[in-house]
């Protein structure tokens, strides 16, 4: 068991040495192939969550390493967005410090009814945002790379493209996958469109934003503020500079953190594990070893 990130692929290697089956906690260390290839015993990575885009799952197929996934608890990665919202737009840790030092109603906050959402990637996780938005009174737009009208409709939300979404949000929350696509997907010119009054909210992950282009559009101001629970580096450095906001809410990829989540992770690793062992794989992310070895 390791709490910490190993600081070089030969290290990851030295420490994997040996060892027949992986548990990844998240996306927290990457298994490309060229570390796969470097661990004749490894046999089988049982990763929590799901997808697993910092695992090479083409090259753990060819060398036959099986990788299986348990089902994720989206919903607390729900809450932490309105937490973040709520929290970006009121103010709260700046008035929380503020009071420490004797101070009191030093802001002035912004409510989330009667204001526009833009969520881009209107899947489980954004849907079930869609709706709590509108519980809010929040109008909803949406966006995405396979977003039809019909489903758009069915959450309650407006399909619009990128570029207006962008322009008439309040509010903009992040909801896609982590892809080659998607790799910052919102930069400079997708920044420039937002309203100096709109927020930026992202529990997906971090590279889906250009980070120096976000901090560059906080320094000039041309975005009110913006709430991140994920980075382009994780841990993130100290001396990161987005520390440096007042109008910005920062909390440690804290989506999944929570009780319920690391119950139902841990329960799901273990069945796939028994499972494994029993001959009888489940959650198989690359059914096509199995059929190699059958």
């Amino acid at each position: 068991m390791y709490n910490t990130k190993a600081r070089s692929e030969a290290e990851l290697v030295e420490r994997l040495r040996g060892v027949e089956i992986v548990i990844p906690i998240r996306e927290r260390t990457a298994l490309p192939g060229s570390v796969l290839e470097q661990l004749p015993d490894l046999k089988y990575i049982c990763q929590t969550g799901y997808p697993a885009p910092v695992i090479d799952a083409e090259a753990a197929t060819h060398l036959g390493i099986l990788v299986t996934y348990t089902e994720g608890n989206r919903n607390p990665a729900v809450e932490l967005t309105f937490g973040l919202m709520i929290a970006v737009m009121r103010h709260l840790v700046v008035e929380d410090r503020a009071m420490r030092t004797g101070q009191w109603q030093t802001t002035i906050g912004v409510c989330l009814q009667g204001k526009t959402l833009g969520i881009i990637g209107l899947g489980l996780m954004g849907t079930r945002v869609s709706h709590i938005a509108q519980a809010f009174g929040m109008r909803v737009l949406a966006c995405g790379f396979t977003l039809t009208r019909e489903r758009a409709e069915a959450a309650g939300a407006r399909m619009v493209t990128l570029d207006t979404l962008l322009s008439e949000s309040d509010v903009v929350s992040i909801h896609l996958r982590l892809t080659p696509e998607s790799r910052e997907y919102i930069g400079r010119g997708e920044l420039a469109l937002m309203k100096p009054s709109a927020y930026l909210i992202n529990t997906s992950r971090g590279a889906i934003i250009d980070e120096a282009a976000l901090v560059e559009a906080l320094r000039e101001r041309r975005i009110a503020g913006a709430g991140l629970d994920v980075f382009g580096e994780e841990p993130t450095e100290p001396g990161n500079p987005l520390f440096a906001f007042d109008n910005v809410v920062l909390t440690p990829h804290l989506g999944g953190v929570t009780v319920e989540t690391y119950e139902a992770t841990f329960q799901g690793v273990l069945e796939n594990i028994q499972n494994y062992l029993a001959g009888t794989p489940s959650r198989v992310l690359n059914p096509e070893v199995l059929r190699s070895s059958a």
